[in-house]
C-alpha cells in the first residue's frame, strides 16, 4: 500500500492507523500548496488533490480520512479499531467518526484560510470550544473516544486536536482533553508516525 500523506495533515490519522495494524506501507509526501509530489502531479493520482490518499495493492485508490480509516481498521479486526460490523457498537463508532471529520475536522477550516477576517477566526475558536467541551466529557476520567478501548476515532481526533497550538487555541482550558492528548500521544503506533513525519525527533 502506498499512504499519500502531507506532514502534520489530517493524513496522519491513518498514518497512525497503518503503525497500529502492523501494514506493509510507503510514505508518498505531497506538496498541498503546488499539489505535486516526487512523481509529478499529485492531481493524477487523487483529482480531489488532498490528503489522505491510500493506494491499495490492488491499484484502487480510496480517499477520505474516515474511509481510510475504516478500511485499515478491517484489515486487522483483533486490533479492535472498531467494533465489529453490523453492531450497535459499530454504528456509534461510525457516528464518534464522522463527527470528528464534520464537526472538528471541517471546523478548522477557516482558521488554516489567510483570508479568514480576525473576528472571524475568533468566533471559529469560539465555535470549536463548544465542541471541545463535548469532547472533554466523552474522554473524562482516562476514557478514549469509544470508552475504554482506543479506536481509530481517536487516531483522527488526535491529528486533529494537534493542530489547536498552531493555532493559538489553549487546550490546557480542557483538562480532559489535554490529558486525553498525552493518553495517545504515548502509544507507540502514534509516536512511530510523529517520528516518520519528522514531527517529533
Amino acid at each position: 500500500m502506498k499512504l499519500y500523506h502531507s506532514q502534520g495533515a489530517c493524513s496522519l490519522a491513518p498514518h497512525i492507523a497503518l503503525q497500529e495494524v502492523g501494514a506493509k506501507f510507503s510514505l508518498e509526501p505531497v506538496n498541498l500548496k503546488t499539489k505535486t509530489w516526487r512523481d509529478g502531479d499529485y492531481t493524477k493520482v487523487n483529482p480531489k488533490g488532498q490528503v489522505p490518499a491510500l493506494q491499495l495493492d490492488s491499484g484502487d485508490l480510496l480517499t477520505e480520512c474516515a474511509v481510510t480509516l475504516q478500511y485499515i481498521a478491517d484489515l486487522k479486526p483483533e486490533a479492535q479499531l472498531l467494533p465489529k460490523a453490523g453492531t450497535t457498537e459499530r454504528w456509534k463508532a461510525l457516528e464518534a467518526l464522522n463527527f470528528v471529520a464534520t464537526e472538528v475536522h471541517k471546523g478548522f477550516g477557516p482558521l488554516w484560510n489567510p483570508a479568514t477576517p480576525p473576528e472571524f477566526k475568533e468566533v471559529t475558536k469560539q465555535t470549536l470550544g463548544k465542541k471541545f467541551d463535548y469532547l472533554a466529557q466523552r474522554v473524562a476520567g482516562g476514557k478514549f473516544m469509544l470508552g475504554s478501548q482506543y479506536s481509530v476515532v481517536d487516531s483522527y481526533l488526535f491529528t486533529v486536536l494537534n493542530w489547536s497550538p498552531v493555532q493559538g487555541i489553549d487546550l490546557s482550558k480542557w483538562p480532559e482533553l489535554a490529558g486525553y492528548m498525552e493518553r495517545v500521544r504515548n502509544r507507540p503506533a502514534v509516536q512511530a508516525a510523529l517520528k516518520a513525519e519528522g514531527l517529533i525527533k
